[in-house]
């Protein structure tokens, strides 16, 4: 069997056991059950020696100024399509900006080198989870409801998803 035929089996049998698992309330399905609704979810591919982001180094990622992990894996940032309420959340938690504002940092930093990559932007959370399992050094984010066990969660400022202190949520956050 060649290569490239056991690697679509194995993506294919995997995509099944998800399905499988899922549909049926296994572990996968019950996991997210147990976080807020409202917890945005930063997901890595499994592969991804990654545990913990702090919000600045997640900062940093999300706005192209990191290109690659500390395992020398190129970063691919996928994010979701403007307007979406985890983009606005991502934009407001994360990044301390405006969607003008972040589609202006991309393209004056693409233009002047300080910005090494543009985000790939997704429509479903399905999308951004499919991407992120298949790119080893992707990093995206999806709702806790949105997770399968396709993906890796790490852990934000040393909190996890299911931590009441966790720090990104999707409702917008009362003025201090």
């Amino acid at each position: 069997m060649s290569l490239r035929l056991r690697k679509k089996l194995g993506f294919a049998i995997a995509a099944l056991c998800l399905l499988l698992n899922t549909s049926s309330g296994g572990a996968a399905s019950g996991a997210a059950a147990s976080v807020p609704e409202d917890n945005l979810a930063v997901i890595v591919n499994q592969s991804n020696p990654i545990e913990d982001l702090s919000l600045k180094e997640l900062k940093a990622v999300f706005l192209g100024e990191r290109s690659h992990w500390p395992n020398g894996r190129r970063i691919t940032l996928v994010m979701m399509d403007p307007g979406v309420a985890e983009r606005k959340a991502v934009l407001r938690d994360v990044c301390h900006m405006s969607e003008t504002e972040f589609s202006r940092h991309f393209l004056q930093g693409l233009f002047t080198g300080e910005v090494f990559v543009s985000p790939k932007t997704l429509s479903t959370p399905v999308g951004v989870r499919k991407f992120v399992f298949n790119v080893p050094g992707a990093i995206g984010y999806v709702k806790a409801s949105d997770l399968d066990s396709t993906v890796k969660v790490i852990h934000v400022n040393g909190r996890g998803i299911d931590d009441p202190e966790y720090p990104l949520r999707i409702e917008a956050r009362p003025a201090k």
